[in-house]
């Protein structure tokens, strides 16, 4: 059940970030390293449903919150370069962040088993 809602959550992120950078004419070179890292992340959680053993799904989401790190890292630098809308970045890092921190959540479960 997790499994479904990370990969929405992740889903829903990755439109979201990919709506934003159409909007973004200037350093294409850096639109396209936040429009990798977003998707990374929902590529790492799409093929953690499919792992072998809990141990290759773990190691899948760690992937997938690395890129949930770099992905709020551009956000952050896109708003300090001023290339974004201050709130409407906002509001993504705070979906990834909450990505990230079921991730988190799911990896430590995981671990615990």
């Amino acid at each position: 059940m997790a499994g479904v809602n990370l990969r929405e959550q992740s889903m829903d992120l990755t439109v979201k970030v990919l709506k934003l950078c159409e909007g973004i004419t200037s350093h294409r070179s850096l639109v396209i390293r936040l429009e990798q890292a977003v998707t990374d992340i929902g590529a790492n959680i799409h093929e953690a449903s499919y792992a072998y053993g809990g141990a290759e799904q773990v190691a899948q989401w760690k992937e997938a919150v690395k890129y949930c790190y770099e992905t709020e890292y551009w956000l952050e630098l896109f708003v300090n370069a001023e290339m974004v809308d201050k709130d409407e970045a906002k509001t993504l890092y705070y979906l990834c962040s909450a990505l990230r921190n079921t991730l988190a959540s799911n990896i430590a479960m995981a671990k615990e088993l």
